[in-house]
C-alpha cells in the first residue's frame, strides 16, 4: 500500500511556499503527494518532479473540468476544449513523474442541467475520455476517473455508474477512483460499491464525512477497509481534506468553519489512522 496526501489542504498551485509542508509530509512517513494540476505547464511540473524526487516523494495529480470546457457539452467545440485541456494536464503530470491523473474530468464540476445525464451526454463523456485515455497511454500516465456526489456533478454519482463508464471507455489506461466522502453520500452499501468496481479500481481517496481528519467522523470505515481488503486492493490511499487556508478552495468545497487543530495534526493523525487500519487487515 502507498499512503499519499492531497496538497489541496494547503495550496491550489505549487510554489516554494509548499516546500516546508513537503518536508513535513516526508518526515511524517507519507510515500507521496497528490499535486493540484489546474494550469498545465510542462516545464514547471518537470522541475517539481525533480524536487520531489530529491525529497523521496512519489506523486499523483488531480485536475478538473469546468462549464467552459465541459466534455459532455452539446457544443462539439467545448467538448474538444475539454479533451485538449485534460491532455495538456496529462503532459504536465507525465513531466512531474505522476503515476495517476485523477479527478472529475468526465464532465464540468459545479454545472447542472436540471436533470440527470442524457444518452447523448453519456456518449459524449465516454468519447471524450476515450480520447484522453489514448493520450494517457502515449505519455504513460493512468487515469483515475472520479464520480462525485449529486451536489457537485450529475454525470457520475455512484461508483457503479463510474465503473460502467470506465468499462465503456474500454482502454487500459482508463480506471476508476473511489472516494469515501462521495460514497458516504451516494452509496447504500459500501461493500457492494467497492466490490462492483474492483476490476477497474486504481486509486482511493480517504476523506472524512466533513472533509476533516479521517477517522474522526462517521464514515463507515470498517466496512470500507474490510471491502478494500476483500478485493485485494493494493494501490494509493490518499488523504483528501480541506480547510480554510485558501479562500478559493474553501469556497469551492463549502468549508466555512475550522474542523481540526492544524494541517500538520490532520496529516499526522490521518496517516496513523490509515496505517492502523491497513495493518489490521493486510498485515
Amino acid at each position: 500500500m502507498k499512503f499519499g496526501m492531497n496538497l489541496l489542504l494547503w495550496t491550489g498551485d505549487l510554489s516554494d511556499a509548499i516546500l516546508p509542508t513537503l518536508e513535513m509530509l516526508k518526515r511524517l512517513g507519507y510515500d507521496g503527494v497528490e499535486l493540484p494540476l489546474f494550469a498545465a505547464d510542462e516545464a514547471k511540473f518537470a522541475a517539481w518532479g525533480k524536487r520531489l524526487d530529491q525529497l523521496g516523494l512519489k506523486r499523483t495529480a488531480v485536475t478538473i473540468r469546468l462549464e467552459t470546457d465541459n466534455p459532455i457539452s452539446p457544443d462539439a467545440a467545448v467538448r474538444a476544449q475539454g479533451v485538449a485541456l485534460t491532455k495538456a494536464a496529462l503532459d504536465s503530470a507525465a513531466a512531474a513523474g505522476c503515476e495517476l491523473l485523477v479527478g472529475p474530468y468526465h464532465s464540468a464540476l459545479g454545472y447542472f442541467s436540471g436533470a440527470g445525464p442524457t444518452a447523448d451526454e453519456w456518449k459524449w463523456g465516454v468519447e471524450s475520455v476515450r480520447q484522453v485515455a489514448e493520450h494517457a497511454g502515449k505519455v504513460g500516465v493512468t487515469l483515475g476517473v472520479e464520480p462525485l456526489n449529486r451536489f457537485e456533478t450529475y454525470l457520475l454519482n455512484s461508483h457503479g455508474d463510474g465503473a460502467r463508464f470506465v468499462r465503456e471507455v474500454n482502454h487500459p489506461r482508463c480506471r476508476l477512483m473511489y472516494d469515501t466522502f462521495h460514497a458516504n453520500i451516494e452509496e447504500k452499501n459500501i461493500a457492494a460499491a467497492i466490490n462492483d468496481c474492483a476490476d477497474v479500481l486504481a486509486h482511493v481517496h480517504i476523506s472524512e464525512n466533513d472533509r476533516s481528519t479521517p477517522g474522526a467522523g462517521d464514515i463507515r470505515w470498517d466496512e470500507t477497509f474490510d471491502a478494500l481488503h476483500k478485493v485485494k486492493y493494493d494501490g494509493w490511499m490518499t488523504v483528501e481534506a480541506f480547510g480554510l487556508a485558501l479562500p478559493e478552495i474553501a469556497a469551492a468545497t463549502k468549508i466555512w468553519r475550522r474542523m481540526f487543530q492544524s494541517e500538520e495534526q490532520l496529516a499526522r493523525d490521518a496517516l496513523a489512522f490509515m496505517k492502523q487500519q491497513v495493518a489490521k487487515r493486510w498485515g
